[in-house]
């Protein structure tokens, strides 16, 4: 069936869509091991501890995704950079974004601060850039943020955002991230 312009690509209003969605959820739950593997749970939760974060949200983000965390994308306000004459991480925090291992740490900081000036002042970083402007449209926040993400080699969906403001949580839907993680809950846990 070809659908025109206008059409929302909602559920098909054929009959029978109910029983189809019934078998569908019946294959798929007896295609899922009703148990993970003691194995499987081990590696995930030491996964989860190089990452720095607990294990049931590296667990949630790896059922919704399919996919392993391999990148931590910060926000300069998550990292406490706020000044453009000293733009260093503080040192707890540094320490913590240090000790990730396994997955690319990036970071996002917002103007007046230089994304350049950062990464030279935070060696811990794999990379920065500009943080999206607050008048950006949501396209042009999806683009910024996918294009940041891609030039880093990684999937959108690979990526935890770690931010501490509203408009840094609407990131990780505009980027189709892996997730969004508060900085208070990501750096109290370590």
């Amino acid at each position: 069936m070809k659908v025109g312009i206008g059409h929302n690509q909602g559920p098909t209003m054929e009959r029978g869509g109910k029983y189809r969605a019934f078998q569908w959820q019946k294959a798929r739950d007896a295609a899922m091991p009703k148990a993970i593997p003691l194995m499987v749970v081990k590696m995930h939760v030491a996964r989860a501890r190089a990452l720095g974060v607990d294990y049931p949200t590296y667990a949630a983000v790896r059922k919704a995704t399919g996919r392993d965390i391999m990148g931590l994308l910060f926000s300069s306000n998550a990292l406490r950079v706020v000044r453009a004459e000293a733009p260093y991480i503080p040192v707890p925090r540094q320490e913590i974004v240090s000790a990730v291992s396994g997955a690319r740490k990036l970071a996002l900081v917002h103007a007046p601060l230089n994304a350049d000036m950062v990464h030279l002042a935070n060696p811990v970083l794999d990379a920065t850039a500009a943080a999206p402007k607050f008048t950006d449209s949501w396209s042009a926040m999806r683009d910024h943020l996918g294009g940041f993400v891609n030039a880093q080699k990684l999937n959108r969906d690979q990526v935890l955002i770690i931010g501490d403001t509203a408009v840094e949580r609407d990131w990780s839907t505009a980027a189709q991230a892996a997730g969004y993680l508060e900085a208070a809950a990501y750096f109290a846990r370590n």
